[in-house]
């Protein structure tokens, strides 16, 4: 699984900054664009309320589960989710996870 979720982890890198550096590319830093373009109509608002609620849902999982089990380096999993999203932030804290369980399934 160690290996699937660090590939999930490169495509939730590699695919949203794909279709943003274009975007960033042609229009600059220009916030004011980027949210009225963002917010464009229903369906774009849907997408990016689910998106904020699925974020702050990893983010609450991360840091407890993450101190539940003492997952070493989650902090980049949260960091990963802000600056990223959640397609990157996931990915990773459960590849952190399974690294752990992995290494304690060799020590035992």
């Amino acid at each position: 699984m160690a290996k699937f979720y660090l590939v999930l982890t490169l495509f939730g890198i590699l695919l949203p900054y794909g279709a943003f550096i274009p975007w960033l590319i042609a229009h600059g830093f220009a916030v004011d664009l980027l949210v009225h373009e963002a917010m464009i109509n229903p369906i774009s608002i849907f997408a990016w309320l689910d998106v904020l609620v699925s974020a702050i849902t990893l983010l609450g999982f991360i840091t407890v589960d993450g101190y539940r089990h003492q997952v070493k380096y989650r902090y980049f999993a949260l960091l990963g989710t802000l600056f990223v999203g959640v397609s990157f932030g996931l990915p990773l804290y459960l590849y952190l996870k399974e690294k752990q369980y992995q290494k304690m399934q060799i020590q035992t």
